[in-house]
């Protein structure tokens, strides 16, 4: 049994987690997450349900969507601190 078989009701828990919290912090990235749903499913239907891509599809879903969304908010949120300067 692979580390994900093993660790399933942990996955699905943080998983659901991920949901809720950004379903709360970004109401917009439901939408975004939806369109990514697409390539997990072509990801591990492809290359299997224990290799490296369907793995990294995932995690790219879970971790850098969020990660890089909570970026973007904490930069808008202090934008004064960037100044935009025309060039």
């Amino acid at each position: 049994m692979g580390i994900f078989e093993r660790f399933l009701s942990l996955w699905i828990a943080l998983a659901i987690g991920a949901g809720v919290a950004l379903g709360a912090l970004f109401p917009g990235a439901a939408a975004a997450i939806e369109a990514l749903q697409v390539a997990v499913a072509v990801a591990i239907s492809l290359f299997g349900l224990n290799s490296g891509a369907a793995l990294a599809t995932v995690v790219g879903v879970l971790v850098e969507v969020p990660v890089m969304l909570s970026l973007v908010g904490i930069a808008n949120r202090n934008a004064a601190l960037f100044p935009y300067r025309a060039s």
